[in-house]
């Protein structure tokens, strides 16, 4: 939080992958440092096959159906874990499942940047980028399919919590071939999605304009997102990426209207 303080963010949102831990110690930091922050989740969704995120901002972190929802996912990443550590070693790493855990710490969303972390740390790679472009990706020797929840299902999983969904980098990461414009235009008038992230590290700038004018023809909300992980991941500095003022509010707003949970400084 200090250093969202120190690069002068007046807000920033936590939405961990699958899980709402660490909600709590980041509302008492932005208090402490005069950050507003908005509670979240980034919920591992599939739209035909391809894993795309979603995230919902506000979230009710008592609510049964999202969390039992949340937790099924969870689950599903800690089943795949030992298996993309066996199809590692097949392929001649000398890694283990204890190692990865390890570089998880106490997170319950032991996932694929761990691995990376480990291969990182053992020389195998140079960081976390070509760990996933050689070896975690689809396709490549260490990729394990895994549970994701059914995205139009985890964007009324969010609206019953009281939250707003928000699609994370739609058109980054190879998801363009899911989430087309048919795809995000289905999701606004059959499930009110609440809006898209518009400026984001995996984004071109054809892409950025692209959305951004979708987003304004459907009535969605449009966000940017500097998609921080820390030091691990590259070219993501916090607040690289920010949301317009208007666009936070409107944000708010619909969260406020659903009963969700908003902190205020």
């Amino acid at each position: 939080m200090m250093s969202a303080a120190e690069a002068r963010l007046q807000v920033i949102a936590l939405t961990d992958h699958d899980t709402f831990d660490g909600l709590s110690e980041a509302l008492a930091a932005g208090q402490r440092f005069g950050v507003r922050v908005v509670p979240g989740v980034e919920v591992s969704c599939n739209q035909d096959g391809t894993e795309v995120h979603l995230l919902g901002y506000g979230c009710r972190t008592s609510d049964e159906s999202l969390g039992a929802e949340l937790e099924l996912i969870r689950n599903g990443r800690s089943g795949r874990l030992f298996r993309m550590v066996k199809a590692l070693q097949r392929a001649g790493l000398d890694i283990t499942v204890e190692e990865v855990l390890a570089r998880g710490g106490s997170t319950p969303s032991i996932g694929r940047p761990h691995v990376a972390d480990v291969m990182v740390a053992k020389g195998y790679v140079a960081d976390r980028d070509e760990a996933f472009r050689d070896w975690l990706e689809e396709g490549r020797p260490g990729f394990v399919r895994r549970y994701s929840c059914d995205l139009a299902r985890a964007v009324d999983l969010i609206h019953g919590a009281g939250g707003a969904a928000v699609l994370a980098h739609p058109w980054g990461r190879g998801a363009e071939r899911v989430l087309t414009t048919d795809v995000i235009t289905a999701l606004t008038r059959r499930h009110r999605l609440d809006g898209i992230e518009v400026d984001h590290q995996d984004h071109t700038a054809e892409q950025r304009a692209l959305l951004f004018e979708l987003g304004g023809r459907l009535g969605l909300i449009r966000t940017g997102s500097s998609d921080y992980h820390g030091t691990g991941k590259k070219n993501h500095p916090l607040g690289c990426n920010t949301t317009r003022e208007t666009a936070y509010r409107e944000l708010c707003t619909r969260i406020q209207l659903r009963g969700g949970e908003l902190n205020r400084v």
